[in-house]
């Protein structure tokens, strides 16, 4: 089947359509590919680059501040009741033995409560990650069960924040013997954080200024 030749008019129309169809592919490939594109791609980075110096910039605007945020919360961990009175975990032991004699003679009016016995603990290694230390101190007891059971509630749900580990509790067969009522022979190990000092309860001149 032979194709009908065009007329002038319509070959002017058609030589014009792939006039443009080859200028097209012609800024395609030549123009946009190889300056349009890499100039976008500038202007891209260019804006990430100016959003992270906008955030960088308001980071270290707000140190002052967060520095001082963290100051006051270095001097509130300072002055927390959480905290053992002492700074030093040796005189921390001591105030350790002293509160748990004090429980004692508190809680002793419901029945018979002796310290048999309390020695301080070398200073409990400090974990990784931990920021605060320990002090710990042996005890050992002679109590009824409801002064013992005062005595426990007391230490481990008062002030400052105190932890009961290896506790033995067991009536002593000799003395059962000898009485009915023997009181429970108690062994545990206490312990609880040493109050941190000024210098190392919070660093305010910390990365503070960091944006990740």
């Amino acid at each position: 089947m032979k194709m009908a030749a065009l007329q002038p008019r319509e070959s002017r129309i058609a030589a014009i359509i792939l006039l443009l169809l080859a200028g097209l592919l012609a800024y395609v490939v030549l123009v946009h590919w190889w300056l349009v594109a890499p100039l976008d791609r500038v202007d891209d980075e260019m804006a990430q680059l100016r959003d992270t110096h906008s955030r960088y910039a308001a980071a270290i605007a707000e140190k002052p501040a967060l520095q001082q945020r963290l100051a006051a919360l270095g001097a509130g961990q300072a002055t927390s009741d959480a905290f053992l009175a002492a700074a030093d975990p040796n005189n921390a032991a001591a105030d350790l033995m002293q509160q748990v004699v004090d429980v004692v003679a508190r809680s002793a009016q419901g029945g018979r409560c002796l310290v048999s016995q309390k020695m301080p603990l070398p200073t409990p290694p400090t974990p990784a990650g931990e920021p605060y230390r320990k002090a710990a101190v042996s005890i050992s007891l002679s109590c009824d069960i409801e002064p013992l059971a005062a005595v426990l509630q007391a230490l481990e749900q008062g002030m400052p924040y105190l932890f009961v580990d290896d506790l033995s509790i067991y009536r002593n067969p000799v003395a059962a013997q000898r009485e009915q009522s023997a009181p429970l022979e108690v062994q545990f190990t206490l312990s609880g954080y040493v109050r941190p000092s000024a210098n190392t309860s919070a660093n305010p001149s910390a990365d503070v200024g960091e944006v990740p």
